[in-house]
């Protein structure tokens, strides 16, 4: 089997976890989990040089100063800094124009969440080899709960062991769809991880997308060299619609695959799943930094000074950070970038 080039996406702004993420410091540089930073984790679960080669880490100017701290000296590692935000299908395109046309790529968001990392490993390998004869393959995040936040995957024929073609792509559900997935057993959640060759990215771009296709190889083509940077041309990456990877290509290849993955994923997209993904106590309640709980479940404390004293509360999420403190309910965290501090910073 062929080694990977991990992609790794670095782009947002990381408002939802405010005031701890701000545009200029969002999630993917920060150690939520453990002692690493997300994207450091990202990095070091695909390291293994048996079945993963130097990464491309596609990033903006503003997050230029992290990545460049984070990746260190990696050999052979590159950035890819667009000049602009244009969606993930524009990202990868990128990189699949760097690469030579069989290269498999394994593309990962920066700011996720895995814990079983042996567990992510068997999955890579095996939308590796589908993608050596040619599938667009997603993993499949195994569906514990009927979540709202979520695309879903449709599993169809098996393709082979522990591997199956795409029936179809479902848009994020109501809460009623979302518990039928549950319970139908065939659904998995779209986690934004993906395995394909560059070349066969780019065909089915060009093929669904055509106009995305032209501007980002003309973007590569003028673009120019610095050290381990790559720099689009930016009048051609400019032109670049901006649209996904999803509804550019993967709901309309007719070779779309999906590895079932059962490994401790979490998207980190609020802080109640930030929660969810810590070890807790026995009444679902972690603290981080100078905090007491008392007669409370499913509480969770962020504080980087103050202490911080919680009682006889359920599901409420409370983070001082600096000279901004935030207190909200878990229903109430999907809507913190919406807050006006969330916006500014």
């Amino acid at each position: 089997m062929a080694k990977m080039v991990p992609v790794v996406l670095c782009g947002g702004s990381g408002t939802r976890l405010w005031p701890r993420s701000r545009k200029s410091f969002p999630k993917p540089f920060l150690p939520l989990i453990g002692d690493s930073t997300l994207f450091e984790a990202t990095l070091a679960r695909c390291s293994d040089s048996d079945g993963f080669l130097p990464p491309i880490v596609v990033t903006g100017e503003s997050h230029l100063d992290h990545v460049d701290a984070q990746l260190g000296d990696r050999p052979g590692a590159q950035v890819i800094v667009e000049p602009m935000a244009r969606n993930t299908a524009a990202a990868i395109a990128m990189a699949a124009c760097r690469l030579d046309p069989e290269t498999v790529m394994l593309v990962c968001p920066s700011d996720h969440h895995i814990a079983d990392t042996a567990a992510f490993a068997r999955s890579a390998a095996r939308a590796a080899s589908l993608a050596e004869e040619g599938w667009l393959v997603a993993f499949g995040i195994t569906a514990t709960a009927p979540e709202t936040g979520f695309g879903y995957i449709k599993r169809g024929e098996p393709i082979g062991e522990g591997a199956y073609a795409v029936e179809r792509f479902v848009e994020k559900p109501d809460l009623e769809r979302a518990r039928h997935f549950l319970s139908d057993g065939g659904y998995s959640w779209n986690g934004g991880l993906f395995a394909f060759r560059a070349d066969r990215f780019m065909e089915e771009l060009e093929t669904h997308r055509p106009a995305i296709a032209a501007a980002a190889r003309k973007a590569a083509d003028m673009g120019r060299e610095e050290g381990r940077r790559f720099h689009p041309d930016a009048e051609a990456f400019a032109a670049i619609e901006s649209e996904s990877v999803d509804y550019a290509v993967m709901e309309n290849t007719d070779r779309a695959a999906v590895v079932p993955a059962s490994m401790g994923w979490s998207d980190i997209g609020s802080w109640t799943s930030l929660r969810d993904a810590h070890v807790r106590d026995q009444d679902g309640n972690k603290a981080h930094g100078r905090a007491e709980l008392v007669d409370c479940k499913n509480v969770y404390v962020d504080t980087d000074g103050p202490r911080v004293s919680v009682i006889g509360l359920d599901d409420v999420v409370v983070v001082v950070n600096g000279d901004e403190v935030l207190v909200t309910t878990a229903n109430g965290a999907q809507k913190v970038g919406k807050l006006e501090g969330a916006a500014k910073q």
